[in-house]
């Protein structure tokens, strides 16, 4: 089987921002994988909070052996964006193989449209009002906070766009105080979740606090073998193939997470529609869906995802599955 790794760089339609920096492209790995007669693919995006980089999931990719399946891969890489790529290009060249769909592989059913959140960028509190009324159609809205100025932004997207179901990303940047202080606020704004309040070495202080608004693990949750370290802590997990390694990985963590009683989320890093694709099975009935990557690109792969008034449809066969 031949492995093929490329660099790819997407312009995003606005410069986006969060609390760690601001970005103006979304830069990819695309694999391909070859093995004669047909050909699948898949997509990561290396994350630098998780020591990755493009250099180093690269040389990770390349160096695997000749041959390998989706089951030895899991001993092969670590969870992470290099596994991610590759477990995804496998299930769309089994799929290829066996002229199927990835979901009959999977054994699921046929996947439907899930509404997807809209991430607006951090800005100043008047400029995420005029983002939330231009997006105030939209019927669930992402802020990214972190900072100290977090509760003029929450109020001012509120302002611009007063039906819409709201959930904020704290990115790790607060503590358990500010969020026992932000929490009635959360409630009074219409809040529905709250993702990674705390930093990931500290959620311990999440145990025993009032959870008004239910919180949700992004950074604290990876895998499976994150599961025992959540309890107590959490309500809800955030999913994204990028941290569990792909999808194979990830289908599995949904089901220990559902068995012990976790809301789903799904999650995306800023990818195109190729990224997005096999996680729109996993975003299957999920609590929150967040896949809205390609929604913040000013150019996407051929035969994108379609987003509508009914969410994100599953993929086409001709992007992925």
């Amino acid at each position: 089987m031949q492995i093929d790794v490329s660099r790819d760089v997407f312009r995003l339609a606005q410069v986006f921002t969060i609390s760690r920096g601001s970005r103006t492209e979304a830069k990819v790995l695309t694999v391909r994988l070859t093995d004669g007669a047909h050909q699948g693919w898949g997509e990561c995006v290396p994350y630098a909070r998780y020591d990755e980089s493009l250099e180093s999931v690269e040389a990770e990719i390349r160096g695997l052996p000749d041959a390998f399946t989706r089951q030895s891969l899991m001993d092969l890489l670590p969870a992470g964006a290099a596994r991610n790529a590759v477990d995804c290009a496998l299930w769309d060249l089994e799929v290829k193989r066996a002229g199927k769909r990835a979901w009959e592989l999977a054994g699921l059913p046929a996947p439907k449209p899930e509404i997807t959140a809209y991430t607006l960028s951090l800005d100043t509190p008047d400029a995420m009002r005029a983002q939330a009324a231009k997006n105030a159609h939209r019927p669930l809205l992402k802020i990214k906070l972190g900072t100290p100025d977090d509760m003029p932004r929450l109020e001012a997207v509120r302002a611009g766009a007063p039906d819409a179901r709201i959930i904020v990303d704290a990115n790790e940047g607060w503590t358990a105080e500010v969020y026992a202080d932000l929490a009635p606020h959360l409630v009074r704004l219409g809040v529905a979740l709250v993702e990674q309040p705390l930093p990931a070495g500290d959620d311990e202080a999440l145990i025993g606090l009032e959870r008004p608004v239910p919180v949700c693990a992004d950074e604290s949750c990876h895998d499976r073998a994150s599961l025992p370290g959540l309890k107590g802590k959490y309500d809800v997990i955030n999913i994204k193939l990028d941290k569990t390694g792909g999808l194979t990985e990830a289908l599995e963590l949904r089901r220990g997470a559902q068995a012990e009683g976790y809301g789903i989320m799904v999650g995306c890093m800023v990818g195109s529609s190729l990224a997005m694709a096999p996680a729109t099975l996993v975003a299957q009935g999920a609590l929150v869906t967040d896949l809205d990557g390609p929604l913040l690109l000013a150019e996407d792969r051929d035969t994108p995802l379609v987003f509508d008034a009914a969410g994100v449809h599953p993929p086409q066969a001709a992007l992925w599955g």
